[in-house]
């Protein structure tokens, strides 16, 4: 594309900090944000972030063939035109999905944001539609599906850069022979504050809930509520497009964070609102309720239906989630009831959700998503009435992020487990042992006995390994933290590391049987 091109979109979003009177007429090759990644042609996008500035090697980006700047800072000097804005990382967002066409102007996008529920709520309604016979795709933290292709992204616990998610769109609306008209987009806190999901142009908002989480990067709960909230007005800024325009919201009625997101919400004339949960007051709400061997079957009521729905995910939670794929679907994109309804029943594992490992054994083992105190209360109490036996539960808490959630998650963990082993999980650059000091304030808090019904075991693959020792017949295993993930931080480097692998493992070694090698960690 033209210099002038881009220039002019950065323009048309009121992004330029002064009016550029005549563009040069520079042909750019590619678009980028680290300058290690620039080559001959290519516009360098400097970003400021939390611990690099990206002004700070716009000479390094020029040596590697940089021909034009977009940055933040005022007053630079540069042999190549330099192009001043008033946010770095929205510019970016809008100058690459203009490289790639504006590809979410041409489908209907659905956001689903929240603490908890996410990928499996972006999987409910990525069903319904799929089996209403859209044309859908999905962009979640495990993968990226578009149509029969499954993309492993790599993504760690987060939405991906703009550049990531606007080439992903492009691929969507480019697939042959029949272009993703539907994508659903999982969108984390962390992609709304830092503008990664800017001109992705949202038609529907759904949110799950708004606990606790990502303070260390917030700040507080209210920034996080209203970094979250900002998904309400990427709804307000889509553009008109050809097919109409949704601008639907869809809320929990249910969650502390109902009334200030309702609030917000009714600021923007064009957006439309509604709500589920099991409050009467609820547009889509639940009357009745049971568990089959913890799989709940719920009387839902709408204005205009009111029927049985059978899950086959473990855990009454999952109906908060159900309802919010329902609103969005049934409610928002006008899906028969019926057809949500038998979606929902089909949808029967999510990778790393309540995910079941069985290799022949005695007792029951699962490996789940959670790492925020909310999740792993919901975990237990699912897991508590699976059994008669013991729960066993295995988890840690993230070095370099949210420290108070660590002696929240050990306090639940003792009063709902019968035996918790506190472990490592992404330590980064903290110390282990540290970590789950701070872990063992919260488990003596909530009436735990060291050596007794809770232990902390630094080195992951012994807490599992131990875990799986411990077990008798009719106990539940719970190893919770990583889920479909597939690497564990420990300084600044990835290592190869898989929850369910692991535990495949334990269990191969206790039952004698042939099984996946253990995976590497490093010492503590």
């Amino acid at each position: 594309m033209n210099l002038s091109e881009l220039i002019q979109v950065l323009d048309k979003n009121s992004l330029l900090n002064r009016n550029i009177a005549s563009p040069p007429a520079l042909e750019i090759s590619g678009i980028v944000s680290d300058s290690r990644e620039v080559k001959q042609g290519m516009l360098f996008v400097a970003i400021r972030g939390l611990t690099v500035d990206g002004h700070d090697f716009l000479s390094q980006a020029i040596q590697n063939g940089a021909v034009a700047i977009v940055g933040e800072k005022e007053n630079v000097e540069s042999p190549v035109p330099y192009i001043c804005v008033s946010n770095s990382r929205m510019a970016l967002a809008y100058l690459t999905a203009a490289w790639y066409g504006f590809p979410a102007h041409k489908m209907t996008v659905i956001g689903v944001t929240g603490t908890d529920g996410k990928t499996t709520t972006c999987n409910f309604i990525y069903q319904i539609l799929k089996t209403a016979g859209y044309s859908v795709g999905m962009i979640s933290t495990v993968n990226a599906v578009i149509g029969d292709e499954s993309i492993d992204t790599g993504f760690h616990v987060t939405t991906p850069d703009a550049p990531q998610i606007q080439r992903l769109l492009s691929m969507m609306v480019k697939r042959e022979p029949s272009p993703i008209t539907h994508v659903v987009l999982e969108t984390t806190s962390h992609g709304l504050a830092q503008y990664r999901v800017s001109a992705c142009e949202y038609d529907i908002g759904v949110f799950t809930n708004i606990t606790h989480e990502h303070l260390d990067f917030h700040g507080n709960y209210d920034n996080y509520r209203a970094a979250k909230a900002r998904l309400i007005e990427e709804l307000e800024s889509t553009k008109i497009k050809p097919h109409g325009n949704i601008r639907l919201v869809v809320l929990n009625h249910d969650d502390q964070s109902f009334e200030f997101l309702r609030d917000f919400a009714q600021k923007f004339p064009s957006v439309r609102l509604i709500t589920y949960g099991q409050n009467q007051q609820a547009d889509v709400r639940v009357e009745e309720i049971e568990m089959v061997h913890q799989r709940p079957r719920f009387l839902m009521r709408t204005r205009s239906y009111r029927g049985y729905i059978q899950l086959n995910l473990v855990g009454e939670y999952n109906i908060s989630n159900a309802l919010a794929a329902w609103c969005a679907t049934v409610e928002g994109l006008g899906v028969p009831a019926d057809v949500a309804r038998l979606s929902l029943s089909q949808v029967e594992s999510i990778p790393g959700r309540m995910e079941k490992i069985d290799l022949g054994q005695n007792f029951l083992a699962f490996v789940d998503f959670a790492h925020t105190p909310n999740a792993i209360k919901n975990a237990l109490n699912s897991a508590r009435g699976l059994t008669l036996g013991r729960i066993i539960a295995v988890f840690g808490s993230a070095g370099l992020r949210d420290r108070e959630k660590r002696w929240q998650m050990a306090e639940i963990g003792v009063r709902l487990a019968d035996v918790c082993i506190l472990t490592a999980e992404d330590p980064r650059t903290e110390s282990v042992e540290t970590i789950l000091q701070e872990m063992k304030v919260g488990a003596d808090k909530g009436g735990g006995v060291e050596g007794e019904n809770y232990f902390r075991i630094a080195d992951r693959r012994d807490a599992i390994r131990q875990a799986v020792r411990m077990a008798k017949p009719g106990d539940v295993i719970l190893i919770l933290g990583k889920g479909h993930e597939q690497s564990m931080c420990f300084g600044e480097i990835e290592y190869a590391w898989d929850d369910r692998v692991a535990l495949q493992s334990a269990i191969a070694e206790r039952l004698g049987i042939s099984g996946p090698k253990m995976p590497f960690l490093p010492k503590t």
